[in-house]
């Protein structure tokens, strides 16, 4: 298995978050993780990246056969782990240019001048919801990662915008075979990118797992979470 979490349990400040959490991941997958506020799901992506605000008191996680435990976030990146923030903070008196050419793995670095006419302009400075999200797609795309989590990178992106970060993100996908995990508790992603495999998760437990996306949302739009945590849909 490419990603796989297993019995994971995690503390913040002493408040246990991730209460036994159990998630596999497939090269090439597309995995989307549903859920929402306050469920766990931003924890989860910050663990498997190795944040060390966050401490793992039970189980382990494994990436491409190694054990990652214990990984510092350094050596997470460098195996092919990146994680695209929710809110990329602006980075002023620095292009995205130049901070894409410091931090580029690869020489060939794609969809350069598609989005030529960000490249001069100061990180996040002045750009639009949709603007930052493509700048940190652009940024994440540097490191030549292997698997890419998406903390709620919907968030704040009315249709448009939405449909747009999400064909780059298909033509990533398309020049590269790169695992994805996105974050979401809004589910009109979905119809974008169309994961393989959906998990939902409520009060720090992954409660039901299915590939029918279609299934889920209409579960949850008519039942809610509490309701979903109910029902059977892995005995499909």
């Amino acid at each position: 298995m490419f990603l796989k979490v297993e019995n994971l349990k995690v503390e913040v400040n002493a408040n246990q978050i991730l209460k036994g959490i159990n998630l596999c991941i497939k090269k090439g997958e597309i995995h989307a993780l549903l859920g929402p506020n306050a469920s766990g799901k931003s924890t989860l992506a910050q663990t498997i990246s190795g944040n060390p605000k966050y401490k793992i008191v039970q189980g382990k996680i494994q990436f491409r056969g190694k054990n990652i435990t214990n990984f510092s976030p350094e050596q997470r990146v460098k195996m092919g782990i990146a994680l695209s923030w929710q809110n990329p903070p602006p980075i002023k008196g620095i292009s995205l240019s130049y901070l894409l050419e410091q931090i580029s793995q690869t020489k060939n670095f794609p969809f350069y001048k598609e989005w030529e006419y960000l490249m001069k302009r100061e990180v996040n400075v002045n750009f639009s919801g949709g603007e930052k999200k493509i700048s940190e797609l652009l940024q994440v795309l540097a490191l030549n990662p292997k698997l890419i989590i998406f903390d709620e990178i919907d968030s704040g992106l009315d249709i448009r915008k939405l449909k747009l970060v999400c064909d780059l993100i298909r033509k990533i996908r398309e020049k590269q075979k790169i695992s994805l995990l996105f974050i979401t508790h809004w589910g009109q992603i979905m119809n974008y990118l169309k994961p393989d495999m959906v998990s939902v998760m409520f009060k720090g437990k992954i409660i039901c797992q299915n590939r029918n996306f279609s299934k889920i949302l209409k579960t949850i739009k008519k039942y809610g979470y509490e309701e979903c945590k109910k029902c059977m849909l892995l005995a499909d």
